[in-house]
């Protein structure tokens, strides 16, 4: 038994054929992260949805800040389960051969990198289940610089936490009481988050009070397909004022070649188009 395994992330992501991090989980690019910024929840959900991907949201959950910020980052997941004495020596003793040092949320805090958002899953445990506070929230914005978590469980120490710049934490409860009573059952590996699933490097996009867990291989897809939504918007108003297109031919989800062709131009020329000139139309063409 090992924590934080390559191999096994690896073999619980097989469609996913870009680069890798150090640990194994899928590195979703930089640029697709930032662009989800500007995305709303149901555009980013549609497209997952449609694929059978059911399972990936949970809106049952507080958030440390309620301005509106987004919670955007590549998932480093780890499951939890109630205390067992002879459980918890097995597991302190596979520790100690990893070199792993503190507490079991610590051993995940302290691997963490830069984008990475931790997805727990504390079985809902608030009273003494509080696996973060305010010195962990600080390592926590330390270590991804974007900074934020996602736990089916509790926090404390609220106040210290909301003075950590550029955090955004979705849980469950609040509690006054430090973390107790429980193990580490696995880390990258499967976690059933609520009612949802999410793999270690899965994305995750929380905004509006819930969190979708985008699977890696989809995330290209998901971002550029919203991007060609939009200047497919752009340019489809343009030409229904023009009346050179009714607005039945613009809402077909299949455009014609000459349709497809106008469209292009269109990105080519216009200085609206200008951000939309790096994407890919061969999929709308072989339709």
């Amino acid at each position: 038994m090992h924590f934080n395994d390559r191999e096994k992330v690896i073999a619980l992501t097989p469609l996913w054929k870009g680069e890798r991090l150090p640990d194994g989980r899928p590195k979703v690019a930089d640029k697709h992260l930032d662009a989800l910024y500007g995305m709303t929840l149901e555009e980013v959900w549609k497209p997952i949805f449609v694929k059978g991907y059911e399972s990936q949201f949970e809106g049952r959950l507080h958030t440390l800040h309620d301005d509106g910020r987004k919670l955007i980052g590549r998932a480093v997941t780890a499951t939890y389960c109630p205390y067992r004495p002879d459980l918890d020596e097995v597991v302190k003793n596979i520790g100690r051969e990893e070199e792993r040092t503190g507490t079991y949320n610590q051993w995940v805090i302290d691997n963490l990198m830069e984008y990475d958002v931790p997805v727990i899953d504390m079985y809902d445990k608030i009273y003494k289940g509080t696996f973060l506070g305010g010195n962990l929230t600080t390592a926590l914005h330390n270590r991804t610089k974007t900074g934020g978590a996602v736990i089916w469980g509790g926090i404390r120490d609220v106040e210290q936490m909301k003075k950590v710049p550029d955090v955004q934490v979705y849980y469950r409860g609040i509690d006054p009481t430090p973390i107790r009573e429980f193990v580490m059952k696995d880390w990258n590996d499967i976690t059933n988050f609520g009612g949802a699933v999410c793999l270690p490097g899965d994305v995750v996009f929380g905004a509006g009070g819930g969190v979708l867990f985008i699977p890696s291989h989809l995330v290209a897809d998901v971002v550029d397909g919203a991007a060609k939504t939009h200047v497919k918007d752009d340019f489809g108003f343009e030409m229904i004022c023009q009346g050179k297109f009714t607005t039945a031919q613009i809402d077909r989800n299949t455009w014609s070649e000459e349709m497809l062709d106008m469209l292009l131009d269109w990105i080519k020329n216009d200085p609206r188009g200008e951000e939309y000139r790096d994407l890919d139309w061969s999929k709308e063409y072989d339709l």
